[in-house]
Parts: C-alpha cells; sequence; structure tokens
C-alpha cells in the first residue's frame, strides 16, 4: 500500500527522493524522473511512465474538472 510522507524542499526548489524508492527505481547513481504538476498537486515517476500511469489513474476528464476549481493563472487554458 502507498505511504504518504512529508518532506522538506530547500529554498532553492530541491528535495530529495527517498532511499528505498531510489533503489526501487535503480536511480542509485542518479537519473531521471518525471514530475507532473497535476494543478492541485505534483506526482513523480520513474522516466518514461508518466503517460501510462496518468491515464490509468487519473483519467481526463476527472483532471480537467480537478484543475477548472483552480484559481491559479498558469493553469488557464489559452
Amino acid at each position: 500500500m502507498a505511504q504518504t510522507e512529508k518532506y522538506r524542499v530547500s529554498t532553492s526548489g530541491q528535495m530529495s527522493l527517498p532511499a528505498v524508492v531510489r533503489h526501487r527505481w535503480h536511480l542509485e547513481k542518479g537519473g531521471e524522473v518525471e514530475v507532473l504538476d497535476l494543478g492541485f498537486g505534483v506526482l513523480t515517476l520513474p522516466a518514461g511512465h508518466s503517460g501510462r500511469l496518468l491515464d490509468e489513474i487519473l483519467p481526463a476528464d476527472a483532471h480537467y474538472a480537478a484543475v477548472a476549481g483552480e484559481e491559479d493563472p498558469d493553469l488557464v487554458s489559452q
């Protein structure tokens, strides 16, 4: 089961990926991850997994509805 934990973000915007996750994703020596800005939160995934996983866990209509409720000018459709 997924577990939620709190992490501190530095003033330069950095945070650490937990060691257990780095090991599971084979990032012990570093590497790339994908970060999806969902509007109401951020999802971090192993590189190459965002498209498929996003479609499985958050259908487009649900995502659009959630973002539409936000008042962030960066999320407004052009």
